[in-house]
C-alpha cells in the first residue's frame, strides 16, 4: 500500500514493460473483433514528470528522457514505436511532461469497441484513475486487490484480450503469487495474451520464479529479462516480462532491437535477453 509509481514513472524498466505491452497491442488491433484489456495493478494511470515525486528521483531521464525526439534505427523504431507514439499524443507541444501508465496507452491504443478493467488497490490513487476515465463508458476502474483480479474477470465477455498483471512487489511471496497469477489466469483464458512483470533484484528469487514459469508448462511462454547493471541483491538492477500466446514477432524485434536500446539509454552493460517459445 506504500508503493507510489510516480517516483519511478518513465525509467527504463517502465520503457521495456510499456514498449513491449504496446507492441502487443498494436498487433491485436490488426483484428476488427473487439477485446479487453485487464490491467490488475493500474496505479494512477498517467503521471506528471515535473511533479514533485518525478522530479526528487529523476528515473525518467535515464528512461524515456533518452529515447524523446530522437531519430532511432529502425531495428529500435519498429519496437518502440507504438509505445513512443502514445508518449508523443500525451505531449502534443513536444515538450517531455507527462509519461503514460498502461491505462492511458490501453485507452489511447484501442478502440470505441474494445473494453477495459483497471484495478487498483491503493484508495488515493484509485480515486486519480476513476477521474482520469470517469467519461469512459468502457473502461471500469475497480478498487481491488489486483491479485483477485483473474479470477473476478477472466474470460471477459469479448473472448479476446490483454492481461497485465504488474504488481509493485512491496511483499514477500510476490514471486509465488504472480506465478499463481497466471496458472489461473490461463487455466480461466486460455487463449488470452498475458504479459507478467518481475523486478530482477536477488538472483536467487529470480531463478526461483523462472524455475516455477517453466514448471507450469504453459505453451507459447516468452520470457523478456533486461539487466543494466550486475545483479548485486543489493538494488534494482533490471526487470522481466513473461508473456504468453504474445504475437510471433515480438521475440525477434527485441532480438534485433536490444543493443541499439543498450545504446540509446546510454546503459553499456545493458543485456536484453529472449528465451522460451512464443510461436
Amino acid at each position: 500500500m506504500n508503493y507510489r509509481h510516480a517516483f519511478h514513472a518513465g525509467n527504463p524498466a517502465d520503457v521495456i514493460k510499456h514498449a513491449v505491452f504496446a507492441f502487443i497491442l498494436a498487433h491485436m488491433m490488426q483484428k476488427d473483433t473487439p477485446l479487453r484489456v485487464v490491467d490488475t495493478h493500474a496505479g494512477t494511470g498517467r503521471y506528471d514528470l515535473t511533479s514533485d515525486p518525478a522530479e526528487r528521483t529523476g528515473e525518467w531521464v535515464e528512461g524515456i528522457g533518452r529515447l524523446w525526439g530522437k531519430d532511432l534505427p529502425e531495428p529500435l523504431a519498429v519496437f518502440l514505436d507504438p509505445y513512443l507514439d502514445v508518449v508523443a499524443r500525451l505531449n502534443p507541444d513536444g515538450r517531455l511532461t507527462h509519461y503514460p501508465g498502461s491505462p492511458e496507452i490501453a485507452r489511447l491504443m484501442t478502440r470505441p469497441i474494445d473494453g477495459l478493467t483497471f484495478c487498483e488497490l491503493h484508495p488515493e490513487d484509485s480515486r486519480t484513475l476513476a477521474s482520469l476515465f470517469h467519461a469512459e463508458k468502457r473502461a471500469k476502474v475497480i478498487t481491488l486487490d489486483g491479485w483477485l483480479a483473474p479470477k473476478a474477470f477472466l474470460p471477459p465477455k469479448e473472448k479476446r484480450g490483454l492481461v497485465l498483471i504488474d504488481p509493485p512487489f512491496e511483499r514477500r511471496g510476490d514471486y509465488d503469487r504472480l506465478a499463481e497469477a497466471l496458472a489461473n489466469g490461463v487455466r480461466r483464458f486460455a487463449t488470452g495474451v498475458f504479459v507478467l512483470w518481475y523486478p530482477v533484484k536477488d538472483p536467487l528469487e529470480v531463478k526461483r520464479f523462472h524455475r516455477m514459469i517453466a514448471d507450469l508448462a504453459i505453451p507459447k511462454c516468452l520470457t523478456i529479462e533486461a539487466t543494466w547493471r550486475v545483479v548485486d541483491g543489493q538494488r534494482l538492477s533490471g526487470a522481466g516480462l513473461v508473456t504468453v500466446n504474445a504475437p510471433y514477432t515480438l521475440a525477434p524485434v527485441i532480438r534485433a532491437a536490444g543493443q541499439l536500446l543498450w545504446n540509446a539509454l546510454n546503459v553499456p552493460a545493458g543485456r536484453l535477453l529472449v528465451s522460451g517459445d512464443a510461436s
